[in-house]
């Protein structure tokens, strides 16, 4: 199989104890069937232990049930893992095993990066000192069974490689480079599917008012959003488009939606623009929109039914 992560990826190290955000509080975890059938030949404390903390959550997935403070029932007063210091992280959840890391398969492709819903992985990305580049390995690894349209995914990916040139070029203003990247995925959009930008009219601030609180400082922050966009830097904003496009612009092979994926990476750069210029910002986002189903959902229905986050409603924050 390809492997192909940001040039940056092999640098991220997990602080654990030292985080100033957690990922072992806040949501809650998916205890995946593999681990499920581990924890089944364990015995003693921690078997009791686990035994005690499963549960379901509304979808019918097994989960743990959070502690006071939503905290993890296995994360101790050092903010360590007692899962992981007993039996070691190869037995975690899955889902523990591989935060801030984010997987998309394509057949023979793997693309593996890192969530801005880490505050470590956030900062790195907010000050990256070069360019958000790629590598690209061949591991031993079995291509992933799909039924994605092969000729569709070649496409997206010629056109993910002139989005990315589009944000990359340093010769044009960083609004110019979002408008253009809007209007080139318009112009995709009308090849793929019909895109009915009405049905939702939802204030474009309400928007970020999720159902689902994780953590209430976004909410504080979404309450004293500026009035006017206050942009970073530019090659910020350039690292922030790049994430969005190589995270979720490929995914449109499954439900034929580039404009939505685009709308992302340029909300994205809005978000620290309106909500509060740096790292932190844009992590709280990503953990609470992300990492949340409901959030996502609801985020994802309105990047493409909303009438104020139409191709034309978003350009007027960029002029």
């Amino acid at each position: 199989m390809k492997l192909i992560t940001p040039s940056f990826y092999k640098n991220f190290e997990c602080i654990a104890g030292a985080c100033p955000d957690s990922c072992c509080q806040g949501w809650e975890v998916d205890a995946d069937e593999e681990s499920l059938s581990y924890y089944k030949t364990l015995s003693g404390c921690l078997r009791e232990k686990i035994d005690s903390v499963l549960d379901k959550d509304e979808f019918g997935n097994t989960i743990f049930r959070l502690a006071d403070k939503k905290r993890c029932p296995f994360l101790n007063n050092e903010n360590l893992c007692d899962m992981h210091i007993a039996i070691g992280g190869e037995h975690t959840p899955y889902t523990c095993r591989t935060f801030p890391r984010f997987i998309n398969d394509f057949g023979g492709t793997r693309e593996m990066g890192i969530s801005f819903s880490c505050p470590v992985a956030s900062d790195m990305m907010w000050n990256l000192n070069e360019d958000f580049a790629f590598d690209t390995e061949i591991n031993s690894l079995p291509p992933s069974l799909n039924d994605i349209d092969a000729e569709l995914y070649f496409k997206l990916l010629t056109y993910r490689k002139k989005a990315y040139s589009i944000m990359q070029n340093r010769e044009a203003e960083i609004k110019d480079r979002l408008i253009t990247l809007l209007d080139f995925a318009a112009d995709i959009q009308k090849e793929l599917d019909n895109y009915c930008e009405n049905g939702s009219e939802t204030q474009f601030f309400d928007v970020f008012c999720n159902p689902e609180v994780i953590n209430s400082e976004w909410v504080e922050k979404v309450k004293n959003h500026s009035t006017e966009p206050v942009f970073p830097a530019d090659t910020i904003c350039e690292n922030i488009a790049m994430y969005f496009l190589f995270r979720y612009f490929l995914t449109a092979v499954y439900d034929f939606d580039v404009l939505s994926k685009v709308k992302m990476a340029v909300i994205g750069v809005l978000i620290p623009a309106y909500f509060g210029n740096d790292a932190w910002t844009i992590h709280l986002w990503s953990k609470e929109t992300e990492h949340s189903d409901v959030n996502m959902e609801r985020y994802k229905y309105e990047l493409r039914h909303n009438i104020y986050l139409t191709t034309k409603e978003l350009k007027k924050h960029l002029v």
